[in-house]
């Protein structure tokens, strides 16, 4: 996968997780890397990119809403999401927008 995702012509859909994480690194970069893994083999994925600083910000593009909605109940999501609740965010949030223009070079 390259650093900035090769997405399609709009219009298609980000997923934007910004997070903070505690100080727990207990099996975190495993199970990320694996979330990668698992969400570029699901239907409707399209790309993702990630950064981290002090704020973490991870967008990944999807084709439709409905193959958001299926990546969100994927069970090894499902117990990446809890785990990241209980022991790897102190605070995040979820946004979903459309993306309805993109250019660059």
């Amino acid at each position: 996968m390259t650093l900035i995702a090769e997405t399609p012509e709009p219009p298609y859909y980000a997923v934007i997780f910004t997070s903070l994480r505690t100080n727990d690194d207990n099996g975190y970069g495993e199970m990320a890397e694996r979330m990668v893994k698992l969400a570029s083999e699901q239907p409707g994925f399209l790309g993702v990119e990630s950064a981290r600083e002090e704020v973490g910000i991870t967008v990944s593009y999807w084709s439709d809403l409905e193959s958001i909605k299926n990546w969100k109940a994927n069970l090894e999501h499902l117990e990446a999401q809890k785990l990241g609740h209980e022991r790897w965010y102190s605070s995040f949030k979820t946004r979903i927008a459309k993306v309805e223009r993109d250019y660059g070079i």
